[in-house]
């Protein structure tokens, strides 16, 4: 028997911090595989995400939000691996707020446009946009800027604009075989999932008052005899003052964010699971 032809491919998802692109990633794989809050910078590294359709293959890569130098308002290369990842895509796609054009979006399209790969343009939250007639005149200035494949008025959170997007990124995906079996959804080890969902309660719990760059560090992970899960993790933070604030009054924020994580690492790898949670600084 003939084997069918497979399709398959990397798309970047690039875009300034905070525009969605953790949202769209999670929705479009249909698991929360990268967290989600309103605060900047919250993805760190890069995450990988992977969806199969009988024969194409999809592997997406949700890039952490671009920085960019304050005082030259350029960005700052060295934080930035962006260039390297969207050297091995088919597809890039470009997330941006709204109708919110601005410089620091000029110079991210000037920049990966350099490299002459297929460029979507996704209009990201345009349930937030009260007056939808201000789109078309947004598109036709868009469509100016460059030979784009596809300016696209998304809501990350509709199932109905994934559909849209995935029916257009599944018509540039080169023939050549699966990379990952059909039933991988992503490439994070169990140490970095483990250390992301402890993250995000640091951030959901203590907002403003700490910085997202917060560091976790799994010490150890081991199962017992197959029943139970056990975690060592340290938190790192800055300073002593910083460390107060973890831990809280009488130790309170660090159990309940203890308690949370603990549960939602259960669900993930659906195991009992044993969590103890450090904070250090360095002297």
């Amino acid at each position: 028997m003939k084997k069918k032809q497979q399709y398959c491919g990397y798309i970047s998802i690039i875009g300034k911090a905070n525009v969605g692109k953790s949202t769209l990633l999670n929705n479009i794989i249909g698991k929360k595989i990268s967290i989600v809050s309103r605060k900047k910078n919250t993805t760190q590294s890069n995450i990988t995400g992977i969806k199969t359709q009988n024969y194409h293959q999809f592997i997406y890569i949700d890039t952490p939000g671009i920085i960019f130098d304050k005082k030259n308002n350029q960005i700052q290369y060295k934080k930035n691996n962006f260039y390297e990842i969207i050297k091995t895509s088919i597809l890039i796609i470009f997330i941006i707020d709204r109708v919110y054009w601005t410089e620091e979006d000029e110079k991210i399209l000037n920049e990966i446009k350099k490299n002459k790969i297929p460029i979507i343009i996704a209009i990201n939250k345009i349930d937030k946009i009260t007056k939808k007639i201000i789109l078309l005149p947004f598109i036709a200035f868009l469509k100016k800027k460059i030979d784009i494949v596809e300016i696209i008025p998304i809501s990350a959170k509709r199932k109905k604009s994934i559909i849209t997007l995935n029916d257009i990124i599944k018509s540039y995906l080169p023939k050549t075989s699966h990379i990952y079996p059909e039933f991988y959804i992503t490439t994070n080890s169990k140490f970095f999932t483990t250390s992301e969902i402890i993250r995000e309660q640091l951030i959901l719990f203590l907002g403003d008052e700490l910085p997202s760059i917060i560091k976790v560090e799994i010490e150890s992970f081991y199962k017992k005899e197959q029943i139970s899960l056990h975690i060592r993790a340290v938190i790192w933070v800055e300073n002593i003052r910083q460390k107060g604030i973890v831990i809280g009054h009488n130790g309170e924020k660090i159990k309940k964010i203890s308690i949370i994580a603990r549960n939602n690492i259960e669900k993930e790898f659906h195991i009992k699971t044993h969590l103890l949670l450090w904070v250090k600084y360095k002297n």
